[in-house]
């Protein structure tokens, strides 16, 4: 996995990529997995994230994310 990072990093720099725009899209892609895995529930995907759940939310609307709903 390092490997692959590191090859991710130099082609993004490559590109010219912007530091903000690599963090967020990482950061994106990591809380979508991340809610996907917990099946849209919030509560559980902060925790896994280790953030407060009213960050999590916050970041959610930032990205504009549409979390998978729980099926009851």
């Amino acid at each position: 996995m390092k490997d692959q990072l590191e090859g991710l990093v130099t082609q993004m720099v490559e590109r010219g990529i912007l530091f903000d725009e690599a963090i967020g899209e990482f950061e994106k892609r990591f809380i979508k997995r991340v809610l996907d895995r917990a099946n849209g529930n919030q509560c559980r995907a902060a925790q896994i994230l280790g953030i407060h759940r009213n960050t999590l939310s916050r970041k959610i609307g930032q990205y504009k994310l549409d979390s998978p709903r729980r099926s009851r």
